[in-house]
């Protein structure tokens, strides 16, 4: 697919400012059924991105980029502009050993790291094509090892259900299973081995270990997470604690993602866990610190898991450091939920928001252009972002999408 040659030059996009002011809606990052999602397909994520008027969307599936070409076609049909992302799960054993919980409430020393812009059409050469395959492989392999692990742990309680890996992997997902997939597989068995309710609320109490259900029956989203809470989690009989034999060290995944063609993005956990914050996140001045040393540029946030304050405390100090902000709503739930961006109290996002989300879209919109013309965008050779440029790439990319918008683009 020639995408991006379909557009004009550099110089002729740059030619004129843009005489359009809109702030168009934005999702930056929303996961597919290629990893796990709460759509059943990517044209439903599109349907609701028209009926919401969401302009700029972003994939942003675990491991993968298997997802790229049908969500390019869907933004060209539907005339939404594509983000190409992707997201790793990393592992800092220094964090790990120390304690420290990074942007995983849970488990100390797990770090989510996204990419954003990658290279479409996706190109990755050796020997990080090989270690991509890997990260997938080496995915599926530990969630096959939970789920013999969740198999031996339903034998022990006594409830005569066991979990088929290879129907999970053929039936529920698209080449990919994750801890999710488990979830869903578990609570799909339960309400179909149980005719009554009471039945059903009294297995899943032997399968907590004589723990009470919390959520009604009818929620598949509070079963799933009460399910991943129990079993999947730290602590949990079918729980895998983090190794370097299923999770890259951050450089590696850094690494990774430049070579993809994108820009290596922290998502901010932030005021999500329970009100408070993580170790690594807690000061504001140490973590930006962290971040550099680190080589990270650009942050994220899955906004409806925090409170505006938060949102724009954090917004406000790193727009002044010179970082790419971009926000999402992940969709990485059995729940769905409008793609229109809210806080954690449904509200939806301020103006100052909307213009710090949309500025972001359109420097990850430039660099995945220019990238593709020219095989560097809005990082240099070393990885490093172009802030002198940062304005310039912010016009290009609010250019980009007006061409995208105003003409024929297949």
């Amino acid at each position: 697919m020639d995408f991006w040659n379909q557009f004009p030059e550099k110089e002729q996009l740059l030619d004129k400012k843009p005489a359009n002011t809109t702030i168009y809606k934005v999702n930056g990052h929303v996961h597919t059924p290629y990893s796990f999602s709460a759509f059943n397909s990517i044209e439903q994520a599109f349907k609701m991105a028209k009926e919401e008027d969401v302009k700029v969307l972003g994939i942003n599936d675990f491991f993968t980029t298997a997802g790229y070409n049908e969500w390019a076609e869907n933004c060209q049909k539907n005339k939404v502009f594509p983000l190409f992302n992707i997201e790793f799960i990393g592992l800092s054993k220094i964090e790990q050993d120390a304690g420290v919980r990074i942007n995983d409430p849970n488990n100390p020393g797990r770090i989510y790291l996204s990419g954003k812009g990658l290279s479409f059409p996706f190109k990755l050469d050796e020997p990080y094509a090989s270690r991509l395959r890997t990260v997938n492989e080496k995915s599926n392999e530990q969630s096959q090892a939970m789920c013999e692990l969740l198999n031996k742990h339903l034998l022990k309680v006594e409830v005569e259900i066991q979990l088929s890996y290879s129907e999970i992997l053929e039936n529920l997902t698209e080449g990919m299973v994750r801890e999710r997939h488990l979830a869903k597989a578990l609570r799909m068995a339960v309400l179909e081995k149980e005719t009554t309710e009471s039945g059903k609320k009294e297995m899943f109490e032997r399968i907590f270990d004589g723990k009470l259900l919390k959520s009604d029956l009818s929620n598949i989203a509070g079963l799933e997470n009460e399910i991943r809470a129990n079993l999947l989690k730290s602590g949990g009989p079918a729980f895998i604690e983090e190794s370097p034999d299923f999770f890259l060290d951050i450089k590696t995944v850094q690494q990774l993602i430049i070579k993809a063609g994108g820009i290596p993005t922290y998502p901010l956990l932030a005021d999500s866990v329970n009100g408070g914050y993580t170790e690594f996140e807690e000061n504001k001045e140490r973590l930006y610190a962290d971040l550099l040393s680190k080589g990270l540029y650009s942050i994220e946030f899955v906004s409806n898991r925090n409170t505006t304050e938060s949102l724009e405390e954090y917004a406000k100090f790193f727009t002044e450091k010179g970082f790419i902000i971009t926000y999402g709503s992940e969709h990485n739930t059995p729940e769905l939920i409008p793609l229109t961006l809210t806080n954690k109290s449904g509200e939806e996002l301020t103006d100052y928001l909307k213009e710090v989300n949309f500025s972001g879209a359109c420097i990850i919109a430039a660099h995945q252009y220019l990238f593709a013309k020219t095989g560097e965008g809005y990082l240099n050779s070393n990885g490093e972002p172009k802030l002198m440029q940062k304005d310039e790439f912010e016009i290009l990319g609010r250019n980009l999408l007006e061409y995208f918008y105003t003409n024929k683009v297949q």
